[in-house]
């Protein structure tokens, strides 16, 4: 194929980023501050380290900082898989019949089969740097389980894993991953802790859900030596990590001189949407990108469209620091039927704040519209993607579809986060016709929101 631009732009190791990027270094208007729950005063290293490490402390609460340097022990791991490439989408394009350039940065080369490794490495090298010699986590569809499991397994440390009940009977095989790595796998919520028990006493045939099993996960943590939790999403260190994957695709596309014009990126608690979009997000607040750009959800967990901005729990326990977030709510249980992640009932807060002043858009899209968006993109471009990007790759046709009735040549980029490989599930629902679609109703919602704290809100 005669183009001027390749159809796969690679970087080699020497162009690798050497620093993440603090996006809230650039953000006139900061992301509100994490609260104590039971002072609600801002939580202090103190509070935070009692969970988590404290690299990532530091960099939680570190709102000033632009560039934070990657240690070199991180770029020797990153350096396994990274960079990805970011690919310019000919085949779709000529199917979709479009004027439009698609871009899509591809994370899925690597044995997670997920961007989720971009902040297992960096958290599980700071929990060596810290002494410790286990740690414990979450996961829902399995990927980021699946990555912090290869993490622990690089640098040498044991690791607990709480996997959503429904996700983790649908998916054996990610499973049987996560445990050839040598980690501890619990389907959530288990009898193992005293939140478990207190969640199946109430609703015994529960399929649970990422509150349920980051409560899980931090109980174990804090009742255990040399422990800590490590989250895989919604907190800004995780998004900070992320970065990766925005500054590689903006060196990439610099190379040739492309700006793009619309960024999209799927979005559960936010890491590989705001991964993505920083760099971009950075340059538009300082005026220098004229750029869309557009978080998509799943219609059944729909954290941005329907939810409340609000300050909540991360968790079903209430243990977690409470964030200002746009949330369903801690209580809030993701349908069964949900094929994919994205799961989750709030999203980042810095991700919540661009989205409450107006720099952010977001969607939401129906699982089965989704597939289909999937299939089509698979058909032509080679890859299986998994259900979450599909989202991102849904509404990313729908752009070019409308650049094509209008004739407009935009540049769109989108994050294809991870491989459908361990999905067969719920793509035989869908060739099968048995998948189905679930918007909860305001009523179901309710549900969810009469468990947000009352705290008063500024703005």
């Amino acid at each position: 194929m005669a183009n001027k631009i390749p159809t796969r732009i690679y970087l080699s190791e020497d162009e690798m980023p050497k620093h993440w990027y603090n996006l809230r270094a650039d953000m006139k208007e900061k992301p509100e501050l994490l609260l104590h729950p039971g002072t609600l005063k801002p939580v202090t290293s103190a509070d935070m380290e009692a969970i988590f490490c404290k690299e990532p402390v530091k960099q939680e609460l570190d709102d000033t900082t632009r560039l934070i340097p990657i240690p070199e022990g991180i770029q020797d791991f990153y350096r396994a898989y990274r960079p990805a490439p970011l690919i310019r989408a000919y085949y779709l394009e000529k199917d979709l019949q479009t004027p439009a350039e698609i871009y899509y940065k591809f994370e899925g080369v690597n044995t997670s089969g997920s961007h989720k490794l971009n902040s297992a490495g960096p958290q599980a090298y700071y929990a060596k740097e810290d002494g410790l010699t286990s740690l414990t986590t979450e996961t829902g569809a399995g990927q980021w389980g699946t990555a912090m499991a290869m993490a622990c397994a690089f640098y040498g440390l044991k690791l607990t894993v709480y996997m959503v009940k429904i996700s983790s009977e649908q998916k054996p095989y990610r499973k049987a991953l996560i445990e050839a790595y040598g980690a501890n796998l619990i389907p959530s919520p288990s009898n193992t802790t005293q939140t478990g028990r207190k969640i199946l006493e109430t609703d015994p045939n529960t399929t649970g859900s990422l509150g349920c099993a980051i409560s899980e996960a931090i109980e174990t943590a804090v009742n255990t030596e040399k422990c800590r939790y490590v989250l895989g999403s919604v907190l800004n260190h995780v998004l900070l990590h992320q970065t990766i994957i925005g500054l590689e695709a903006k060196v990439a596309l610099d190379k040739y001189g492309i700006k793009p014009d619309i960024i999209i990126g799927c979005a559960g608690g936010g890491s590989n949407l705001g991964g993505l979009i920083s760099p971009f997000m950075g340059e538009k607040l300082a005026g220098k990108l004229n750029a869309r750009f557009i978080a998509v959800e799943p219609a059944s967990c729909p954290s941005f469209t329907r939810g409340r901005y609000a300050y909540d729990f991360g968790d079903t326990a209430k243990t977690t620091p409470l964030i200002r977030m746009q949330t369903l709510g801690s209580g809030f249980i993701p349908s069964a039927n949900h094929a994919g992640g994205l799961r989750y009932h709030g999203m980042n807060s810095t991700l919540s704040k661009l989205y409450h002043d107006g720099h952010l858009e977001a969607r939401a899209e129906t699982q089965t519209e989704v597939f289909d968006a999937a299939v089509r993109f698979m058909k032509v471009e080679g890859i299986l993607p998994a259900p979450e990007s599909s989202h991102a790759i849904k509404v990313a046709i729908d752009e070019a579809l409308e650049c094509k009735r209008t004739g407009e040549k935009k540049v769109i980029l989108f994050g294809l986060s991870g491989v459908g490989n361990f999905d067969m599930t719920a793509y035989m629902a869908y060739n099968n016709k048995t998948m189905s679609d679930y918007i909860p109703t305001d009523e179901d919602l309710q549900k969810g929101f009469s468990s947000i704290p009352d705290i008063p809100q500024n703005g």
